[in-house]
């Protein structure tokens, strides 16, 4: 899969996930813009993809004002001479009960993920139409965003946005031959150590160097790496009729999150009162919908 002829932006790239996306797409030829916050981590994130033999430079700036955007497709320009795939993965956490989460916390999360997303996006599919040979977005959730997470009411509504957003903008930018996906990862992070049900597996993993079939393949977690592959595939030529999906990758485990559908339909004519619908609840109760991740009883038991 040779993509040399390509160049991306990723953001949030100096760590973590979406260092290692932007480590694959260099690996398949890609020229990368990388971005952090931090200097010295973007500047060792570019130098790692210069010593493999990819093309790489680097922004600092933070994701969310319009300003970063239009810094970082004017590099990918500067740099390399066009654009081709916007990958929107930066983000932060600041995680409370919805009682307790500040005005701040909030706002600070949804500016990152959310309107970050919507800015670079933005950007990239101005120069993706100016150039006229269609692009890729491809812009990261989280299952929090599909299912709901204890204590991130700012994330979660963050994450669900954003596939919510590339829904629309598939259709958007169909004619123009653009494509946008959602990619719902999930890895060993500085985020998921911190979650106590996953933890002595992932102690596990730093003394064997690998998790077990019950992490990988039931829960779909593993490394970062294992998580890179789905952003190269969707930035490729081979991709080019995938759009408005929400993939799920982790571990040993790849799939399509469903688009949320009506269930349990039921029909009155004249309408509903509160009533009439008191009365036919018990016969809808039956297709009520779990909240929060669902993970094997194996795993919550603690086994």
């Amino acid at each position: 899969m040779d993509m040399s002829n390509k160049v991306a932006v990723v953001t949030g790239s100096g760590q973590g996930l979406g260092l290692a996306y932007a480590k694959d797409l260099a690996r398949h030829g890609v020229a990368v813009v990388v971005n952090d916050v931090n200097a010295e981590t973007a500047d060792k994130a570019v130098a790692e993809i210069h010593a493999a033999g990819g093309r790489a430079a680097a922004v600092i700036a933070p994701v969310g004002p319009t300003e970063t955007a239009r810094q970082l497709v004017a590099t990918a320009v500067e740099e390399f001479g066009r654009l081709d795939i916007m990958v929107t993965n930066a983000g932060i956490l600041r995680d409370s009960v919805l009682w307790k989460m500040s005005d701040e916390a909030f706002d600070d999360v949804v500016s990152v993920h959310l309107r970050g997303t919507f800015t670079c996006a933005r950007e990239a599919v101005l120069r993706f139409r100016e150039q006229g040979e269609g692009g890729r977005l491809i812009c990261v959730g989280s299952p929090a965003g599909q299912r709901g997470n204890f204590g991130q009411t700012n994330y979660s509504g963050a994450k669900s946005g954003i596939v919510g957003m590339v829904r629309t903008w598939a259709m958007e930018l169909q004619r123009a031959g653009i494509t946008a996906n959602a990619v719902c990862p999930v890895a060993v992070t500085a985020m998921t150590e911190t979650i106590p049900l996953f933890r002595p597996y992932i102690e596990r993993m730093e003394q064997t160097g690998s998790l077990p079939d019950l992490i990988r393949r039931d829960v779909g977690m593993g490394t970062v790496e294992d998580a890179a592959g789905i952003v190269t595939f969707l930035a490729s030529d081979e991709a080019a009729d995938i759009t408005g999906q929400a993939f799920a990758i982790g571990g040993d485990r790849v799939a399509l999150w469903t688009h949320p559908t009506p269930a349990g339909i039921a029909y009155r004519d004249g309408g509903w009162t509160a009533e009439d619908l008191g009365a036919a609840w018990p016969a809808l109760s039956g297709h009520r919908q779990s909240v929060g991740e669902e993970f094997p009883a194996e795993l919550t038991a603690g086994k």
